[in-house]
């Protein structure tokens, strides 16, 4: 077991590789850009939502459950991948739209945290890996208790969701952001809205929906797939799995963390385009391989992850369309 991440001198990699794309291939710049279609997607899985949750507003528990597992998990974690674009505001232009189409998935999702994404996202960006600023990284005292049991790995999984909430409380950036405080007042008042016409059964399904799409679940091995270190030296992993295809294409992670002006169905055409930067990169093709590997594997623990110090931490720059240069990460 680690007691301390892998610390590196390395500067962030992405922002290199992105510009050497650009360089070889200029062709990949006419990926850039917004993605309206998009935001159809998010009126059609809110609207999905509501719709089963109307439909189990009668339900017993135990297919309240298997409706969240098995079909509800998958919706909530695409509208979190929305809420990723929006946050780089990839779906149309002005941060305001965006904003506003960050918040109504987290009306399908039940719990507001688009805004506070939006926030510590960004961060994760412009200071990837840094512990300060990166509330992707654990905290030391929660790697020491998750230690290697494939038990406590599972717990903390499951409660990942919860986990969130805590992490940006180290991050040294203000929370409560007026964003943060209509985003939470919205979500209440939606949820309001979907008890009154789903019953309390309903407004469990959209609640535990969220809680299984983001921790124990296939789809949950993303958070270990992005950044935990499986090659050494390495940050940064893609997933080309099947998985994709009901996701957003967010297993694309390299190519998105290199060029964050490509919208979700433009980043498979980076790969395809530059395969000299990506084809070598070790990748995952499975996400319950990816689960299996993480619960059960002893050189595995929230420790396995690479870091990087600065003496004097720059100002944030926002990683969105409309505010980066062309080869930021």
């Amino acid at each position: 077991m680690r007691n301390e991440f892998v610390v590196t001198d390395d500067p962030n990699p992405h922002p290199r590789r992105a510009r050497e794309v650009l360089r070889r291939h200029p062709e990949v710049r006419e990926l850039f850009g917004r993605y309206p279609t998009s935001a159809v997607y998010i009126v059609a899985l809110v609207a999905m939502q509501v719709a089963i949750a109307r439909l189990l507003q009668d339900a017993g528990a135990l297919w309240i459950f298997l409706a969240a597992y098995l079909v509800g998990a998958f919706v909530s974690h695409a509208l979190f991948v929305l809420i990723h674009d929006a946050t780089h505001n990839l779906i149309v232009r002005g941060k305001l739209r965006n904003r506003l189409l960050g918040i109504l998935c987290n009306v399908g999702q039940g719990f507001p945290s688009a805004m506070s994404f939006r926030t510590y996202h960004l961060l994760h960006h412009s200071h990837l890996d840094e512990y300060d600023f990166d509330a992707d990284l654990a905290f030391h005292w929660e790697a020491r208790v998750v230690g290697t049991s494939p038990f406590r790995k599972a717990v903390w999984l499951l409660f990942f969701a919860a986990i969130e909430v805590v992490r940006p409380l180290r991050i040294q950036k203000q929370f409560a952001e007026p964003w943060v405080i209509v985003n939470t007042v919205a979500i209440v008042l939606t949820d309001a809205v979907i008890w009154y016409l789903c019953g309390t059964a309903g407004l469990v399904y959209v609640l535990l929906s969220t809680f299984f799409g983001v921790g124990l679940h296939p789809l949950g091995a993303r958070w270990i797939q992005e950044h935990y270190t499986f090659v050494p030296g390495q940050e940064t992993y893609s997933y080309y799995g099947v998985l994709n295809r009901v996701a957003f294409n967010i297993g694309y992670h390299n190519e998105h963390h290199d060029l964050v002006r490509v919208p979700w169905v433009n980043l498979p055409k980076v790969k395809a385009l530059a395969p000299d930067f990506y084809d070598h990169l070790h990748a995952h093709r499975s996400l319950t391989r990816v689960l299996m590997q993480w619960l059960f594997d002893p050189a595995l623990d929230l420790h396995t992850r690479i870091t990087r110090e600065r003496d004097v931490p720059p100002v944030p720059a926002p990683a969105t369309l409309d505010r980066l240069p062309a080869a930021v990460a």
